[in-house]
């Protein structure tokens, strides 16, 4: 079942598979995450910490995610270009972008 599932996610483009042999051992692959991948971690760290405040139960949350330089916990936060911090789809406006095709009625 794991081999099938992280067949599909190399076939996706989400992950790759890059060969290595410890000395003495037989050679393996190695699954690491590809561009399209990575730009997939943040909204599975969104889910996660979605998870972590719904659904972990009185003993928390079963893993947390810490920065590996200070160890702090991490955080997603939401900002616009200009360096803004966006608190929430109140302060958000959806307008068309360049592959928006409008019609007139």
């Amino acid at each position: 079942m794991l081999s099938a599932r992280l067949s599909r996610l190399v076939d996706e483009g989400l992950l790759r598979k890059v060969p290595y042999r410890e000395p003495g051992q037989r050679q393996r692959d190695e699954y690491r995450l590809t561009d399209k991948g990575r730009d997939l971690y943040p909204l599975l760290v969104a889910l996660m910490h979605w998870g972590d405040k719904y659904l972990a139960g009185d003993d928390g949350p079963p893993v947390l995610l810490t920065h590996r330089d200070c160890g702090a916990p991490i955080e997603l936060r939401f900002r616009c270009a200009d360096g803004h911090e966006v608190a929430g789809p109140r302060e958000v406006t959806p307008v068309p972008g360049e592959g928006a095709h409008l019609t007139r009625a």
